[in-house]
């Protein structure tokens, strides 16, 4: 289940997962969160959450969030993915030079740094 964030700035995009993320989730939740955001603003910041109800996601969710950092790879201007799953952030780690802006990865211990730094200037 994917949740969107309440008080970020109109350019961050906040996501907070809980249990299994869909397919569903990023196409009725996610994807739309993401077009609207775009549509007013030229860059966009992801704020990522995948905190203790994390389970995982299904392969679904998994090809649409590909496609999503695919098909608007130039307008990514920064990323914070809170998680302390030892795999998400490997594969955050190897996937990172794919993105040309800002990617960060925190504990969940340091989602106030995290927050903090998605909304810097």
């Amino acid at each position: 289940m994917i949740e969107i964030m309440k008080g970020l700035p109109d350019n961050v995009v906040g996501i907070l997962a809980k249990g299994e993320v869909t397919r569903k989730d990023y196409l009725e939740v996610v994807i739309p969160a993401i077009e609207k955001s775009l549509k007013r603003n030229a860059k966009l910041r992801l704020y990522y959450d995948l905190g203790s109800q994390f389970t995982g996601f299904d392969f679904g969710a998994e090809w649409e969030d590909f496609k999503l950092g695919i098909e608007h790879l130039s307008r990514w201007e920064r990323a914070a993915v809170v998680t302390d799953v030892a795999w998400i952030r490997h594969l955050v780690g190897a996937f990172r030079f794919l993105m040309p802006g800002e990617l960060r990865v925190f504990t969940t211990a340091q989602i106030s740094e995290a927050r903090k730094w998605i909304i810097a200037p």
